[in-house]
């Protein structure tokens, strides 16, 4: 018997052993770009509420890993009661916040005890002068499963209240995003927002009995890049209970007390201002009942207040103001209409998002760039691909420091383009080779059978049917890089893919005044052999080869000319079969398919889970949507890959499977630098012109 139970085990053991083997085997990578979100780097920093303020008066909060914003500052008591392990001392500051480290976003606390440094012996010490130590506590978030999202987190009690995007709605471009409460002691979440529901933005009322929030109501996502259509309800913080509406056309809330709250809208003469609303006393609340009126005024954006508990007549907002480039952090008088500048006093070249204020009203906090300063300094960036969490098994994910990814036949190097340049580096970030550093190239593909080959489109991006394009081969082995010209007298080529036995490209070309799919000589180009793969007035475009050869999928508004709303197609190389495969929704996108390299799924990104948080409260949003999904070429198990409010794009699946955590750069990039969101500057320009004519300019 016990000869036979040593049996089970060794057998077991076996069959465990090469089931781990073929799991290993099997499993792949997925590489994708994030725009913008290699430059971001952001900390959260504090200002104290000073009639005077200077650069060495602004305290870093956070500890320069990883991304790290939306902050809050607790109250130390109730900190304590969530976690009683704490330190406990009068100086510390407790901060709440979202943080991406370990590839996947976590709510954070930190308290931050703040000790006088020592006296330099003939100098006079700024009080504000300190060396600090740190006690840090996960609280949601990482290796639980839970996806804290790009939102404000508060306690009460021993809860933390948060926005998530762990549970699908199953309707397409609908957001995910709902309020949550989990209990710190147990760990037990319940969600707060009804279900197919979107809340934004949650504030937490300063007894804890309230929760508002900016909702979307059941209403889809209509693409709107500006400003969502929410309304503000509140609930019951301790179930959800009690939901009513009590703003029309709102976001952002802020309470100032238990009857009152702030929240910011985008007005009819187009400027951002900061609105109060105040609940009655002796009636029921309902949108009829609760007062309202604008406190801050036209001619400039102010948006995402923060009320003071103490000062009642005090809020912090992030302005942007007229002929600037950049959103700082401003402290507004409603009793006097003041503003007086906080940040722009510390770092006038740096974008500054969304305020706090401390529970005694002593400082405001908010996230910046770390690296961006005075003087505008910059930090270098010390990642290539960053490891994002996920749970799909057999997948590696990473999120590049690229554009359009893509990699060589064996999974050792990968081709990207920086917009400009074209790239090529190893797959552990080594070895790294300019091909062509001041080309505008789009969309990188190697030749699986000719070695070192990429194929590549330089010319202007995103442009019209027109617009002089050229797919290129270029031999990247080689001393000197070699080009050759693929295609002739057609207009905006580009998005080219090879054909598993390395003979053919098919692309994407306007030559006809609208843009359908060709496949061309691999070699030769055009004059070795072309065929129209694709023919109609809509754009057909982002092509992609299936690993057997039997497919091209595609990206195409085939459904919608001319509309600018994309979804997926495939079609046999000898154009029959066309068969659509997703779309997400009137007026949604889905694009850059790419075939797995077992040709049974396709990676791309897609709207199709709408937005994760208001766009205002983000950084450099021309598209504060698209996450990467998969999903069988039949249409089923749609599974999404990443949870946030960026920008996800341009997923390559690669053969090779690749550890999943940080590779680092091999040289040094200095990165810091961004456009805080372009449209805010449309009213600057709109009322700077007004002004002109009134003045007779």
């Amino acid at each position: 018997m016990k000869s036979l139970h040593h049996l089970i085990i060794i057998i077991i053991s076996f069959v465990f052993l090469i089931t781990e083997s073929i799991a290993a085997d099997t499993a792949t990578t997925i590489v994708f770009t994030t725009l913008g979100r290699s430059r971001f780097a952001f900390d959260i920093f504090s200002l104290p509420i000073h009639p005077t303020i200077r650069y060495d008066h602004e305290l870093q909060l956070t500890d320069g890993h990883s991304v790290n914003f939306n902050g809050h500052l607790a109250d130390q008591t109730q900190t304590i009661i969530a976690n009683p392990t704490l330190p406990d001392h009068p100086s510390s500051l407790h901060l709440l916040y979202v943080t991406e480290r370990n590839g996947s976003s976590s709510i954070y606390l930190d308290v931050v005890s703040n000790h006088p440094a020592p006296r330099r012996t003939g100098t006079r010490r700024s009080v504000f002068e300190t060396e600090s130590t740190r006690s840090q506590h996960r609280l949601v978030g990482g290796g639980n499963g839970r996806v804290s999202m790009k939102d404000r987190p508060s306690l009460v009690g021993d809860s933390v209240i948060y926005v998530s995007t762990h549970e699908e709605t199953g309707v397409a471009r609908t957001s995910w995003a709902a309020v949550y409460s989990t209990q710190l002691s147990t760990g037990l979440t319940r969600r707060l927002t009804p279900e197919k529901v979107a809340d934004f933005s949650p504030a937490v009322s300063p007894s804890g009995m309230w929760t508002a929030v900016a909702s979307s109501g059941e209403n889809g996502w209509g693409g709107e890049v500006e400003e969502l259509g929410t309304d503000i309800y509140i609930f019951l913080t301790r179930n959800g209970s009690g939901r009513v509406k009590v703003v029309e056309h709102g976001g952002w809330p802020s309470w100032a007390d238990e009857s009152t709250f702030y929240f910011h809208r985008r007005g009819d003469d187009g400027w951002w201002s900061v609105y109060a609303a105040i609940l009655p006393q002796d009636s029921p609340v309902t949108v009829d009942s609760v007062v309202t009126r604008r406190v801050t005024p036209p001619g400039l954006h102010s948006f995402t207040p923060a009320a003071s508990l103490t000062k009642k007549n005090i809020i912090a907002v992030a302005t942007r103001r007229p002929g600037s480039d950049f959103r700082h952090i401003e402290l507004y008088d409603i009793a006097t209409g003041e503003f007086h500048d906080l940040t722009r006093l510390v770092a006038p070249r740096a974008n500054h998002y969304n305020p706090f204020i401390s529970p005694d009203s002593s400082r405001v906090g908010y996230h910046k760039c770390r690296g961006a300063g005075n003087n505008g300094k910059t930090i270098k960036n010390d990642l290539f691909l960053e490891n994002i969490k996920t749970q799909q098994p057999g997948i590696s994910l990473f999120r590049i420091d690229g554009s359009f990814p893509s990699f060589s036949p064996d999974g050792s190097r990968i081709a990207y383009v920086g917009l400009p340049g074209l790239y090529v580096v190893n797959s552990d970030g080594s070895g790294t080779k300019e091909i062509a550093p001041d080309i505008t190239a789009f969309s990188t593909a190697w030749n699986p059978k000719r070695k070192g080959v990429i194929y590549t489109s330089i010319g202007p991006t995103f442009a019209s049917e027109d617009t002089d394009v050229d797919i290129y081969s270029i031999e990247v082995d080689t001393d000197e890089p070699g080009f050759t010209k693929l295609t002739a007298g057609g207009l905006n080529n580009a998005f080219p893919s090879v054909s598993p036995d390395g003979k053919w490209v098919a692309f994407r070309s306007g030559r006809t005044g609208y843009k359908n799919l060709y496949i061309m000589n691999a070699i030769e180009g055009e004059k070795g052999g072309l065929t129209q793969l694709t023919n109609g007035p809509w754009s057909d475009t982002m092509c992609n080869w299936s690993p057997d050869g039997d497919w091209i999928a595609f990206a195409s508004d085939r459904h919608s000319p001319g509309s600018g709303s994309f979804g997926l197609y495939m079609i046999h190389p000898n154009g029959t079969g066309l068969r659509h495969l997703i779309h997400s929704g009137a007026g949604g996108r889905t694009n850059h398919p790419w075939f797995s390299p077992d040709g049974e799924r396709i990676v791309f990104t897609s709207d199709y889970a709408a937005v994760s948080a208001e766009p205002i409260s983000n950084p450099h949003n021309y598209q504060p949507y698209g996450d990467i999904f998969t999903m069988k070429l039949d249409g089923s198990e749609l599974t999404r890959l990443t949870h946030n409010s960026y920008e996800d794009g341009t997923p390559s699946w690669g053969p090779k499977f690749m550890a999943p955590q940080n590779v680092e750069w091999s040289v040094d990039e200095e990165k810091c630098w961004f456009e805080d969101s372009e449209w805010l500057a449309i009213t600057n320009q709109l009322y700077d012109a007004k002004r002109q004519i009134q003045c007779g300019g």
